[in-house]
């Protein structure tokens, strides 16, 4: 990833994620974006534009990649390539509360 030059916001708004127990990963097909993980899920972010924001859906880390949230004929899953692991109840639960934390942490303001 080439050297990013981050406002002061950025460098704040990263520091909370770490600081709220997510931790940095990298995607080799995504390196222009940040990716974080907790929990076993992930999400890509943008660091452009003064801000960092969430670049696509949020999804479920499998085999080096991110699983998304899809219908499936037999109810939904996290599908990765041919990879599919169901959306159970449990794992839905804490899908949505990963996003709401990222949300939250996102947003700039104190």
């Amino acid at each position: 990833m080439a050297e990013l030059n981050l406002t002061a916001v950025q460098v704040d708004i990263l520091d909370r994620l770490l600081r709220a127990g997510f931790r940095f990963v990298t995607f080799g097909r995504y390196a222009r974006y940040l990716a974080v993980e907790k929990a076993g899920f992930v999400a890509l972010l943008d660091p452009s534009g003064g801000k960092v924001a969430l670049f696509s859906q949020a999804g479920y880390l499998m085999d080096e990649g991110s699983g998304m949230l899809m219908a499936k004929p037999e109810g939904q899953a996290f599908v990765y390539h041919d990879h599919a692991v169901p959306a159970t109840a449990k794992l839905l639960h804490a899908y949505e509360q990963f996003k709401s934390e990222l949300h939250e942490l996102l947003d700039p303001r104190p």
